[in-house]
């Protein structure tokens, strides 16, 4: 085969990978193809489950607000009897977690007049029950409403993305592609097959799962939407790791060197030739 041949197949072959790549780039393709029943008996979109580490904003409202103010962190009673309020930051770019209520190592929080209460592995509604029934009737005749806020719904993602770092949400959800999204996009050279997403569960078992962003299923996977502290490592494909590959200095001195000499030997070689 001529030297013409094989130019000729290998830009052949350079043509068909550059027509090929494009379609590993598009995300989760052809994904309006998914029947409409079948994309409405995904799982909705729960309430995050408490863990150690979070940080809970618990309000306490009822028609006669004196009655469940000691039961508010940042309210109190004065002296005259009407409702104080302790002060709050005020810097706006960031809230301070003193008026919030830390999940400890245990998976209890601390509240005032209440006391303990062991809120890991339960939804926020499910919480909300225990602290209603542990105010009312006992403390106050008035059915209190309690809402919560879970402050630090956050998710951590590494690898080939254009900005990686640690993004919370404050809709407490978040699902695959948005947070993609939250860190820039992936970068050309992250491996869309292959991304990792790592989470560790309420009861502090781990669990590894790989995610496919050109498969049109990852709609229906139970891990498109994230839960608070998931992590998601986006692998460098091929082209990436091969360029970060570095060679032993002796084996980069060695291949100089013979570089060199063939250049030599190719050299007079040549001038052989023309003397011929």
């Amino acid at each position: 085969m001529t030297i013409k041949n094989h130019i000729s197949i290998m830009l052949l072959a350079l043509i068909c990978m550059g027509c090929s790549a494009p379609k590993k780039v598009i995300y989760v393709p052809e994904a309006e193809n998914i029947p409409v029943e079948v994309l409405s008996k995904t799982t909705a979109v729960s309430d995050p489950v408490m863990s150690p580490g979070d940080l809970l904003n618990i309000r306490i409202y009822a028609s006669d607000m004196l009655a469940v103010a000691p039961f508010n962190r940042d309210m109190y009673i004065t002296p005259e009897g009407t409702i104080g309020t302790n002060n709050r930051s005020t810097n706006n770019s960031e809230e301070s977690s003193t008026d919030y209520y830390l999940v400890n190592e245990a998976g209890d929080i601390e509240m005032p007049i209440i006391g303990s209460i062991h809120v890991a592995g339960k939804t926020k509604a499910q919480v909300a029950d225990l602290i209603r029934d542990a105010i009312y009737p006992k403390y106050v005749k008035i059915e209190p409403t309690v809402e919560i806020r879970l402050m630090n719904f956050r998710v951590t993602i590494l690898g080939m993305v254009n900005s990686p770092g640690q993004y919370t949400s404050k809709n407490e959800r978040l699902n695959v592609l948005e947070a993609i999204a939250l860190a820039g996009d992936l970068h050309i050279r992250g491996e869309r097959e292959n991304i990792l997403l790592y989470r560790t569960n309420p009861d502090g078992t781990r669990e590894a799962h790989r995610l496919n962003l050109n498969d049109r299923n990852l709609l229906l996977s139970p891990y498109f939407n994230l839960q608070q502290n998931d992590i998601l490592y986006v692998v460098p494909n091929a082209s990436a790791r091969q360029s970060a590959w570095q060679m032993h200095q002796g084996w980069t001195t060695t291949i100089a060197v013979v570089s060199g000499l063939s250049s030599v030997a190719g050299l007079v070689i040549g001038i052989v030739n023309l003397s011929k």
